[in-house]
C-alpha cells in the first residue's frame, strides 16, 4: 500500500498516449507568462520589471501527442531570476528549450513584453522624470541560426505644417486689418500686438503622436540590448519627444521645437528611415507613425521599411506576433 501522501508511476498523457490525429505542428508554448526579468538600466544598474512571456517549440514529430510546457516555464523561472536579459542568456534559453525537447522539438521562440523606465532631464529647467517605453523581444533559434527582433514605442509631438501655414495667414490677415491705413508701424507697436490674444488669433494644430519602431538586430552586434541607445535615436530624429516634468520655461523650449519641427506623418517617417538605414546593426526594420489627429476624428498613418529583398513583415511565423 502506498504511504498517504506518496504518488507514484503518475501517468504522463502527453508522451504515452496515442495522438488522436498525426500532423506536425509549427509552434506549440504559452504565451502571457507573468514573470518578473531583469534589464540593465539607463544608469548601469540592473533593474527588475514585470513582463508578460510567450514561449514556444514546434512539434516536429507528427506521433507525438504533446510537448512538456513546464520544462519551458522551469528554464524560464531559473534563467530570468539569475540573468539580466541579454542576446546571449536569450540564445541560451532556447538552446535549454530545445535540449530539453531533443526528441520533439527543432526550433523555439521566446518574447518578451515589458516597459523600460528611464528618467529624462528636463528641456530648460533642473527637473526630471522618468518616461515610460514598453518594449518586445522576440528571439528564435533553429539549429544554430539565431534571430533577434526588437520593438518599442516612442510618444512624440507633431504640429501639422498646412495648419501653420494657415495660421500665419490669418494672423497677416488680422495685421493688416488692425494697422490699415498706416504706411509705418512702430516696432514697439509690433511687438505689443503679437503679445494679445487679438494679434495672435490662431495657433496651428499639434498632437500627441507615436513611433512603432520594430528592428531586426545583428544576431552578434549587440552584447548588451540597446533600450536607450535606439531610444535616443528615434527621439534625436523627431526632435519633439514628450515630456515629463514641465515648468514655464520647459513648456516655451518645446513650443519652439514644435515650431522648428512642422511635420507631416510622411516627414516624421521619412526622419525615421533614414536614421535607421545607417545603423550597420539593424539589419532590417519596419516603423509606423501615427499622428492622433485633433482636426479629426481618424489617425494620419505612414509605415516604412528597410527595403531589403523580400520585405521585413514582422509578424511572420511568430505566434504572437507584433500585431496587437
Amino acid at each position: 500500500m502506498n504511504k498517504p501522501g506518496k504518488i507514484i508511476n503518475m501517468p504522463d498523457v502527453a508522451s504515452h498516449a496515442e495522438t488522436q490525429v498525426i500532423g506536425k505542428l509549427d509552434w506549440v508554448g504559452m504565451n502571457h507568462i507573468e514573470m518578473p526579468v531583469l534589464l540593465d538600466g539607463s544608469d548601469g544598474r540592473q533593474v527588475q520589471t514585470t513582463a508578460h512571456i510567450s514561449a514556444f517549440v514546434d512539434l516536429a514529430e507528427p506521433e507525438k501527442r504533446g510537448i512538456h510546457m513546464s520544462r519551458l516555464y522551469l528554464h524560464l523561472d531559473r534563467t530570468l531570476a539569475e540573468h539580466s536579459v541579454t542576446p546571449m542568456v536569450l540564445r541560451q534559453l532556447l538552446r535549454d528549450f530545445l535540449d530539453s525537447h531533443q526528441d520533439l522539438s527543432t526550433r523555439a521562440m521566446i518574447r518578451l513584453d515589458f516597459d523600460y523606465m528611464v528618467r529624462r532631464k528636463s528641456l530648460k529647467s533642473d527637473n526630471s522624470g522618468w518616461k515610460r517605453y514598453p518594449f518586445s523581444l522576440i528571439a528564435t533559434l533553429q539549429g544554430r541560426e539565431f534571430s533577434l527582433e526588437m520593438g518599442f514605442q516612442v510618444v512624440y509631438s507633431s504640429t501639422c505644417p498646412c495648419s501653420a501655414a494657415l495660421a500665419r495667414q490669418l494672423i497677416q490677415d488680422q495685421f493688416r486689418k488692425d494697422f490699415a491705413g498706416r504706411d509705418a508701424v512702430e516696432t514697439r507697436a509690433v511687438i505689443d500686438w503679437l503679445g494679445t490674444e487679438e494679434g495672435i488669433l490662431a495657433t496651428p494644430h499639434s498632437q500627441r503622436s507615436a513611433a512603432d519602431i520594430r528592428l531586426q538586430l545583428a544576431p552578434r552586434g549587440f552584447e548588451a540590448l540597446p533600450f536607450v541607445e535606439m531610444i535616443d535615436l528615434v527621439e534625436d530624429t523627431l526632435k519633439t519627444p514628450v515630456q515629463a516634468a514641465v515648468k514655464r520655461e520647459d513648456e516655451q523650449a518645446f513650443a519652439l521645437l514644435n515650431g522648428q519641427n512642422l511635420m507631416f506623418c510622411e516627414d516624421a517617417a521619412r526622419r525615421l528611415q533614414t536614421a535607421l538605414q545607417e545603423k550597420d546593426q539593424v539589419v532590417d526594420f519596419w516603423a509606423r507613425c501615427s499622428h492622433f489627429e485633433s482636426l479629426h476624428p481618424h489617425n494620419a498613418v505612414s509605415i516604412i521599411t528597410k527595403g531589403v529583398e523580400g520585405g521585413y513583415q514582422p509578424i511572420d511565423g511568430h505566434p504572437s506576433g507584433w500585431v496587437e
